[in-house]
């Protein structure tokens, strides 16, 4: 009886042994399982991205070098491996936009203003956010008086350009002018030396074009002296340097150089006290992200992904900040319309460029 006793016991630990044992393979196998659906997602060898240089382009290499992780990280749990996020600033704007369509890259964070000349090779997802401003008045002496710009609390998707006068004679004696409530006349500012950005610049050139030819019906060819740099950050230098008299820029820029003037360009006094508004643009939308029509790997779901790769990275600590590089807080879905009136602007810019 005793044997038979030890017999059955014997027999039940076994089959206990055996389900754990079983349990523990099972896990090993969901475990595998798991890993299974993870090798279903889509391989990408290489995912190339361009920005435009409006900052300088060394410094924005730096400041995006945690997006190639960041975006790796939130593609793969939206079903892609990529296997190198590559990051490149173009040598103006253009280039970027001529990648764009040539499918050379992937995807651009360019301005409106190169998305909608460059639309028949580049479609828009997303616009940016950012923080808007202390000033948002027409007026420049508004900015003037309530001086340091700030940030607010408040997200807009779009922005104003500004023209700045600088240090140099010329610029002080224009600043003057408005701060005493005179109305300059085109011969002032064609008195001055301009430093603009490449045309499909919205800041930096096409909506400056515009408020000259509202103001004074003339356009930024029709300047005598115009300097095109080939980011801002070397746009302020020659303003730091008294080479140019007058930039036009997007409404933050002095806050973004706010220490390089003292520090970099060697002034003395703060950019706040050296500089002043002589003009202020209409609103502009916001940058866009956007993505090749032509490029290989591109297709819908890839740009579904992509959108929720970015939105996601713009709403994380680590994404702030590498996207304030361009002061951009966030992204929010966007479409071919939205940016309408900037192709109103162009169109406008290139019939008065015409005349």
């Amino acid at each position: 009886m005793k044997k038979i006793v030890l017999f059955v016991m014997t027999l039940l630990l076994s089959v206990v042994l055996f389900a754990c044992g079983k349990d523990d393979s099972d896990t090993s196998t969901g475990a595998k399982i798991g890993n299974e659906n993870t090798e279903t997602n889509k391989k990408v060898e290489k995912l190339s991205i361009g920005f435009v240089p409006s900052r300088d382009p060394g410094e924005i290499i730096t400041a995006t070098e945690p997006l190639k992780v960041l975006l790796k990280e939130e593609l793969a749990g939206l079903g892609y491996d990529v296997e190198n996020v590559e990051i490149t600033v173009g040598t103006n704007f253009e280039a970027v936009g001529e990648a764009l369509s040539a499918g050379t890259i992937d995807i651009g964070l360019i301005p409106g203003g190169t998305y909608v000349l460059y639309d028949d090779g580049a479609e828009v997802i997303l616009t940016a956010t950012r923080s808007g401003l202390s000033n948002n008045s027409d007026n420049p002496i508004d900015w003037n008086k309530n001086e340091p710009t700030e940030a607010t609390t408040e997200q807009t998707t779009s922005y104003r350009a500004i023209l700045v006068a600088g240090p140099s004679e010329k610029g002080k004696a224009l600043a003057k002018k408005v701060n005493d409530g005179e109305k300059l006349t085109f011969e002032d500012l064609n008195g001055a030396n301009w430093n603009v950005m490449s045309p499909s610049s919205p800041a930096g050139y096409i909506y400056p074009a515009l408020w000259l030819n509202e103001k004074y019906g003339k356009t930024i060819p029709e300047l005598s002296k115009v300097v095109q740099a080939d980011s801002y950050g070397s746009a302020f230098a020659r303003l730091a340097a008294g080479q140019t008299d007058l930039l036009v820029t997007y409404a933050d820029a002095r806050r973004d150089y706010e220490e390089r003037w003292t520090t970099e360009f060697g002034r003395s006094t703060s950019i706040w006290e050296e500089t002043d508004l002589i003009g202020v643009m209409s609103t502009i939308y916001n940058d866009t992200i956007s993505v090749s029509k032509n490029a290989k790997i591109m297709d819908d779901d890839l740009k579904v992904a992509l959108k929720k790769a970015f939105i996601n990275i713009g709403q994380s600590d680590k994404g702030k900040e590498v996207i304030a590089i361009y002061s951009h807080e966030g992204y929010q879905d966007a479409k071919d319309s939205d940016y309408d009136e900037e192709r109103k602007a162009q169109q406008l810019v290139q019939e008065v460029s015409s005349n």
